[in-house]
């Protein structure tokens, strides 16, 4: 079986229907392409992008650069996010219907807080524009004929494309259908695929002293160690669990310890506080209070209480107020693992941006395009994932009309 598409120009196949593809594929409509073709493998698009942000929609973020990002190519991300800003997003999505908001760390939420309408926004874009979906259908294979590239599909028939796009996501969250299928089929056209990692995911670490700790949570400040060496730090919520640790805190630091060496964690349970001011504090308290009370008020009573804990054991099994108040200000805990792809919001690695031009077409492969987390990108917790989808796709998107004819050349913004 075929899929014979009638069209007046090219074949546009673009591989996912995600965030990054369903914005590829409605820019590319609305930019004047005809024979825009999006194949997705589930039976609905955009399932991951409504689950983003906790099913609110965080879907950037205000305070917006490169510096956020994990790349191979640093400077090749930031001209990307220039040519197709926050404030560019918001005004193309502002175009389609939605009214977003911002919060105190620049997250960007439509105002309804529900990510699955900014999905409605794209998929009745792409009915507007007369894109054509095949849902349910998995792209099993891909090869170059006679100058073209033809699709197989594990369901039976093929599609001929003038045009690929990957925007097939990565390994992370299979439950939305991204397996780190994409990363064969790019592969089998030449291309490399570097390490890969889970990223924005919970963390293993040695348990002996959070026990009993279960669905406590903590705002603090955590710094990440790679041995003795800080790699990064962050300050938010903290959730203890039987196997680790979890929050939007470890989401922000766990890309940096997934690839570490020695990774370790410390957390600071009363970052505005000193050591020193935390010390005479208690040491005046254990003058008048019982020892298994020291905490109380300062800490979560369960918290507190392992605190306490993990300060006697650590004096063989006497008792110092100033260890106490040590270990507040720096309970430290072994990085063991993570839960891996399968709890991961996205994934480290990918194909190498070195393999891409600047319109992100492949070195490798002509007339094939990559967007999204398939690339060798990955960015912090807060909305930055999603944007390099979006913006990465408008890139893709632009560079084709360009190069078909159908759209003036970008002006790099600077």
């Amino acid at each position: 079986m075929r899929y014979n598409i009638p069209m007046k120009e090219k074949i546009i196949a673009i591989i996912g229907g995600g965030a990054g593809g369903m914005l590829c594929a409605h820019a590319l409509a609305a930019g004047g392409a005809s024979g825009v073709v999006l194949v997705e493998r589930g039976a609905r698009l955009g399932r991951k992008l409504s689950a983003t942000g906790n099913g609110q929609g965080n879907v950037t973020n205000l305070r917006m650069d490169e510096g956020h990002y994990f790349s191979d190519d640093p400077a090749k991300v930031g001209r990307i996010l220039r040519e197709f800003s926050p404030a560019d997003l918001l005004e193309y999505f502002g175009a389609l219907g939605g009214l977003f908001e911002s919060d105190e760390q620049g997250r960007v939420y439509p105002c309804s807080r529900q990510a699955a309408a900014v999905t409605d926004l794209l998929r009745f874009a792409l009915d507007r524009a007369g894109v054509k979906c095949l849902s349910a259908h998995t792209v099993d294979a891909i090869s170059a004929e006679k100058g073209r590239h033809v699709l197989r599909f594990a369901e039976g028939g093929t599609l001929t494309a003038d045009l690929v796009v990957f925007a097939t996501g990565g390994q992370a969250a299979k439950n939305f259908g991204t397996d780190g299928k994409g990363y064969a089929l790019a592969r089998s056209l030449g291309h490399t695929v570097t390490p890969l990692f889970p990223a924005l995911v919970q963390l293993k670490t040695d348990t002996a002293h959070i026990r009993g700790l279960k669905g406590v949570r903590v705002n603090c400040l955590v710094r990440a160690f790679d041995g003795q060496k800080e790699t990064r730090h962050a300050r938010g919520d903290v959730i203890f669990t039987d196997y680790g640790v979890s929050g939007n805190a470890i989401f922000l630091l766990s890309s940096h310890l997934t690839d570490a060496a020695s990774p370790r964690l410390t957390l600071d349970f009363l970052p505005d506080r000193t050591e020193k001011e935390l010390t005479v504090f208690l040491q005046k308290k254990a003058s008048f209070c019982p020892r298994e009370s020291l905490l109380g008020c300062v800490l979560p009573g369960a918290l507190g209480r392992a605190v306490l804990r993990r300060a006697a054991e650590e004096n063989g099994g006497g008792f110092m107020p100033d260890e106490a108040a040590r270990l507040v200000k720096n309970y430290a805990l072994r990085v063991t693992g993570t839960l891996g792809f399968d709890g991961a919001q996205v994934t480290r690695g990918g194909v190498p941006l070195s393999e891409t031009d600047e319109g992100l077409q492949s070195l490798r492969a002509k007339n094939v395009y990559f967007c999204g987390e398939i690339l060798n990108v990955d960015g912090e917790c807060g909305g930055y994932n999603l944007h390099w989808a979006f913006a990465s796709a408008m890139r893709v998107a632009r560079d084709i009309l360009r190069r078909t004819g159908q759209f003036a050349p970008i002006k790099e913004k600077v």
